[in-house]
């Protein structure tokens, strides 16, 4: 498991023994995301960092391997990971059976 974001909100998933990609730079990040999808299944996106990176991230929604996460960051959530998980509930049940 891998972990993109800027330094603040990801450096401490080092010592939860994840690979740590402090980038501030979208473009960077995208570049990276494509290399770690070659070994990693699943890759944590700071929410303010997957939100600048939606064109290279959805290159990869179709596929079950990785698992683009995101996750809030240091400046707190946008609400982007529970927009994804109602996406992905509705799209796997039909239905979106979560409470907004």
């Amino acid at each position: 498991m891998g972990v993109i974001g800027d330094r603040d909100s990801v450096l401490g998933f080092k010592a939860a023994g994840l690979d740590v990609f402090a980038l501030e730079d979208a473009q960077a990040a995208s570049r990276q995301l494509h290399r770690m999808a070659k070994e990693y299944a699943v890759i944590f996106v700071t929410e303010q960092m997957y939100v600048q990176m939606e064109e290279a991230i959805s290159r990869y929604k179709a596929q079950a391997f990785p698992a683009i996460i995101p996750i809030p960051g240091s400046k707190g959530a946008l609400g982007v990971g529970m927009a994804q998980l109602h996406k992905n509930v509705e799209k796997a049940v039909g239905a979106d059976i979560l409470l907004k």
